[in-house]
């Protein structure tokens, strides 16, 4: 089953496969620019105690990412 949702409703420790990106060109660009482009795989890490900012491990970097930038990325499971 590839059901999408938005990177912020992935759980800890689940694998998903980025869709779009549906942004801003100015932090579309700077996403881009760290690795995450349409059918990387990202994994969630991290979360801070208010759960927010989130870690992911993108391309063998781990990126702290705002809800409000997360919400807008679309994945898939995998």
């Amino acid at each position: 089953m590839n059901e999408t949702k938005t990177l912020d409703q992935v759980k800890i420790s689940e694998k998903v496969k980025i869709e779009t990106i549906n942004t801003e060109d100015t932090i579309k660009r700077r996403l881009l620019d760290m690795g995450m482009i349409e059918g990387t795989t990202i994994e969630c890490v991290l979360q801070s105690p208010l759960k927010d900012p989130i870690a992911y491990f993108v391309r063998g970097t781990l990126i702290a990412l705002r809800k409000d930038d997360s919400k807008n990325i679309i994945v898939k499971n995998i």
